[in-house]
Parts: C-alpha cells; sequence; structure tokens
C-alpha cells in the first residue's frame, strides 16, 4: 500500500505546481492589459478615474439638498476628504470649481420663488449631466454649487470643464413662458498646488469672488493674492466653529417689542452676539452668512434656541414672566429635526411654549409654502406661536400666506423709516397694518427710530413697535435692570431710552 502512495504522490504534486503558474498567468496578463490601458489613456491626454466612492441610493436630509436633490456640502466634503487621501496615495490632482450663478437674485425677485427653485433644480441638472461617475455636484446655498472633479485634472482640463459650465448655464431657461438666460461666476482650485484640503473650498469661494469683481461670466483660479479673503473666511469659519462647540464668546442679546398703545413691553427678540478672541464683538451680518455657506447655521440655531429658553426660565424664577422671540432662517425650516430639538429645549428648561416665538422671513416662509405650511402646523402644536418677518420684501402669495398660522406680522424697516418721508412708503405700511387686521394678526414695526414714524404708526393703529427710539439689543442683566424701572408709557417724549450702546445700526429691530 506504501508503495502505491509514493508512486501516485508526485502526480498530485506536479497538477498543483501546474494549475498555481495558470493563476500567476493569469493574474500577469491581467497587470499587463491594465498597464496597457494607462499608457493609451495617457497618450491620448485622459486618464483613467479612480474607482468610485460609494454613495448611499437614499441620501439622508443631512447629505441631499431638498431643492435640488443635489449633494450638500456635507456630503461634497467627505467625497473631498475621500478624494484626497486617493490623490495623494497615487500622486494625482484634484479640481474643485465653485460656481455662483450672476444675477439670480433679480431673477428671484422678478418671477419669484418658485421660478427661483425651478431654475435651481434645472442648474443641478446641467451640472450633473457635465460630471462623470467619479465627481460629486452639490449645491452649497442659495445660487452657488461645487464640482469635485476626480481624476487627476491639470489647470487645463480644469479650465475646459469650467468653461464648458458657463456655455451649459448660459443656455436659455423657462420662466413664465419666457426664456431667460444667465451666466454664472467660477473659482477654482487645484489639490495640492493650491494649498491643503481643509482650505479648499475657502479658497475656490475667493476665486469665484475674484471672478465676479472682474465682471462676472469668467472663471479665475485661485491666486497667492487671494489669500487675504480666503484666509479670514477660513479663519472665521474655522473660529466660529470651535465658539458653536464650547459655546465660548456667544451670547443672547435682547431688543424689547413696545405696546403702542400703553408703552409697556410685550416682548423681546434675541438676537445673536459673537465676541471674536481677535477681532472683538461681530456683528451677525459678519457670521451668519458665512455659518450658512459652511453649513454651521443648524448648530447655532440649535445653540440659539436653547439658551434663548435657558433665560426665559431664569426669568421666570427670578418672578419675569417675559415672550422671546426667535429668528429661523431658511436652512433651519429644512431641518428634519427642527420640531423635535425645539420640543428638547422647551422641555428641558420647563419653559411654557406659549412664552416663544419663532419668526421667520418672508421670503423663507415662501420659498416652499407648502412645506412651510407642514412645519408651521408641527410647531403650533406644540404650543409656540410664529410670526412673519420682514413683510412687505417678499413676493407672498396671499392665498398661501393665509393658511399659516401665525399670529403676527413684522412691517420691514425699509418702509418704517421712510414713511415720515416717502408717500409709498406710508401706503405700504397703512396697507399691511388693515391686511394684517383683516387677517385677524397683529402688526409689529421694526426699525422705529423718530417720534415722527411713533405716532404715524400709532395713528394708523399698529400694535407693537421695536426700534432705536426705545432700546437698543442688550445683554439679560441689562434688560432685567430696565425692565424694573420701566414706568412710562413709550409714546411719552420722557420715555427712558436705553443706554446699551454696542450694537451695529445694521443690527437693530
Amino acid at each position: 500500500m506504501s508503495a502505491v502512495q509514493t508512486s501516485v504522490s508526485p502526480w498530485w504534486w506536479m497538477l498543483l505546481a501546474l494549475l498555481g503558474v495558470a493563476v500567476l498567468m493569469s493574474v500577469l496578463r491581467a497587470w499587463l492589459a491594465s498597464r496597457e490601458r494607462d499608457r493609451e489613456a495617457d497618450e491620448q491626454g485622459t486618464t483613467r478615474a479612480p474607482p468610485p466612492v460609494e454613495i448611499p441610493t437614499r441620501l439622508t436630509p443631512d447629505v441631499q439638498d431638498p431643492v435640488t436633490g443635489l449633494a450638500t456640502r456635507l456630503l461634497l466634503e467627505d467625497q473631498l476628504a475621500a478624494a484626497a487621501m486617493r490623490a495623494e496615495a497615487r500622486k494625482r490632482r484634484l479640481a474643485l470649481l465653485y460656481i455662483d450663478l450672476d444675477g439670480f437674485r433679480p431673477f428671484n425677485e422678478a418671477f419669484g420663488h418658485a421660478c427661483g427653485d425651478t431654475l435651481l433644480r434645472e442648474v443641478g441638472q446641467r451640472l450633473s449631466s457635465m460630471g462623470r461617475a467619479t465627481d460629486t455636484v452639490a449645491r452649497m446655498g442659495g445660487d452657488e454649487f461645487l464640482m469635485l472633479l476626480d481624476g487627476d485634472p491639470d489647470s487645463a482640463s480644469a479650465a475646459l470643464v469650467a468653461d464648458r459650465v458657463r456655455h451649459k448655464l448660459q443656455q436659455p431657461y423657462q420662466a413664465d413662458g419666457k426664456d431667460v438666460r444667465l451666466s454664472c461666476s467660477i473659482g477654482i482650485v487645484l489639490y495640492p498646488e493650491h494649498g491643503p484640503r481643509a482650505k479648499l473650498i475657502a479658497r475656490a469661494d475667493a476665486a469665484m469672488m475674484a471672478a465676479k469683481r472682474a465682471g462676472g461670466n469668467m472663471h479665475c483660479f485661485y491666486e497667492a493674492r487671494m489669500d487675504h479673503d480666503a484666509e479670514r473666511t477660513f479663519d472665521l469659519h474655522r473660529d466660529l466653529r470651535s465658539a458653536i462647540e464650547t459655546h465660548a464668546g456667544l451670547a443672547l442679546h435682547y431688543q424689547p417689542k413696545i405696546d403702542a398703545r400703553t408703552g409697556q413691553i410685550t416682548g423681546v427678540e434675541a438676537l445673536v452676539r459673537w465676541q471674536h478672541p481677535d477681532r472683538g464683538m461681530l456683528s451677525p451680518a459678519d457670521f451668519i452668512p458665512i455659518a450658512e455657506r459652511f453649513g454651521l447655521i443648524a448648530a447655532l440655531g440649535e445653540w440659539v434656541t436653547d439658551e434663548a429658553c435657558r433665560q426665559v426660565r431664569a426669568w421666570l424664577d427670578e418672578g419675569l414672566r417675559m415672550h422671546v422671540a426667535i429668528n429661523l432662517s431658511v436652512h433651519q425650516l429644512r431641518q428634519p429635526d427642527l420640531v423635535a430639538l425645539i420640543q428638547a429645549a422647551l422641555s428641558t428648561h420647563e419653559v411654557p411654549p406659549e412664552l416663544i416665538t419663532f419668526e421667520v422671513t418672508e421670503s423663507a416662509a415662501m420659498e416652499d409654502a407648502k412645506a412651510s405650511l407642514r412645519l408651521f402646523e408641527q410647531l403650533t402644536q406644540i404650543g409656540v406661536q410664529l410670526s412673519i418677518d420682514d413683510f412687505g420684501t417678499g413676493y407672498s402669495s396671499l392665498s398661501e400666506l393665509r393658511k399659516l398660522p401665525v399670529r403676527q406680522l413684522k412691517i420691514d424697516r425699509s418702509f418704517v423709516q421712510d414713511i415720515d418721508k416717502e408717500d409709498d412708503a406710508r401706503a405700504i405700511a397703512r396697507a399691511v397694518i388693515k391686511l394684517a387686521h383683516a387677517l385677524g394678526l397683529q402688526v409689529v414695526a421694526e426699525g422705529v427710530e423718530t417720534e415722527a414714524q411713533q405716532g404715524l404708526l400709532m395713528r394708523w393703529g399698529c400694535d407693537q413697535m421695536q426700534g432705536y427710539l426705545f432700546a437698543r439689543p442688550m445683554p439679560a442683566a441689562n434688560l432685567r435692570l430696565w425692565v424694573a424701572g420701566d414706568e412710562v408709557p413709550a409714546r411719552r417724549a420722557s420715555f427712558r431710552a436705553s443706554l446699551f450702546n454696542q450694537d451695529d445700526p445694521a443690527d437693530q429691530g
């Protein structure tokens, strides 16, 4: 038996060896074929794209823009990180295009937000049709888009893509049966030539702004001289993210609302402030756009709501029952967990929901009227109140507006400031007051600065007023002292104004 095994065994080893050689030859042939394809692609001026990053077929609201269906900035940053790692490993490049539509705001004002959303969706579709499977197209917000080009693009190929994007987006759009044309400005950065990955978006933004300042309808590559704007934006973004995470330097100031008949305080509006460690007190105009652009507005808004509820609780414990109004941005209206976050803040601080009013600008509320109606109904169910801010500056459909469960309208300050000088401003303010009262709503006039404006608004039946004539926004401690000494009706010349004087005039209510 052992003799048979000895004679048969070498055949098995030989068979195994032949199979091993066959496998090695197959792998070698595949490798050689791959090298040949790369060589042919290089000779034709193209490169074989790296394998695509897998994206879930159903994107969550955090990574899918609700208007265009494109990726959000959050998803693009993840894609950029993965692509940069591949590029570093393979000694290849990336390109990032920052695309901003020229003339979108006038288009929105002329045709309304519904047409504006339709145009943005069309822009997203056009951009997506130009990208390869390995590229990522994202909407930053507003009329700004990003395109990540993965696959070793050089400056010439990135410029070629930018030219194609401009020509594609210049093709006419349909709006109310009319052909409308828009151009775009594009900023381009290359990786790694134009700096570390963390600064690419800010530098692409700076290049885009340079293209826009040069007249628009063109592209610009990032240059070192643009570093001032890019670095400032990047630094503010970094510092703001840190401030939101640690709550260091953030504070709420409160501006009183005054009853037009009695002159007594009816509530306050909470306004966020940021004490920057190097730049001092910053106006919201300096950092709110950065929060919106870099995806920080949701976290900032959550902090504002929680801090306002905490302060209301503190006032209640001191025996002061104060109504507080909190602003919601259009980005927050798209948060799927907004109602849950608000409920959590109310519950944590044991605040009666009727003491909280959320103010939403007219343009934000009308951007998606049906979605706004659903959200407003959910907010009403938990007991908070709602107000339409900056009324008169948007293009509301009254049939849609009357469906919203709101309690008040705020006349935009641009009309209030001119009512004692311009006939059309007076006509608009009076019409808004009559319209609001016909709908059973209270009216708040913001930006009241003179007694002449105050007198006209009282004569027309305005319910509440807010502005520097009465008080500037002030910290909670100052407001507590201000309220304690408030015994003189606001409509009298002897009304005691706030002495707190640290706010930028652009921030007044």
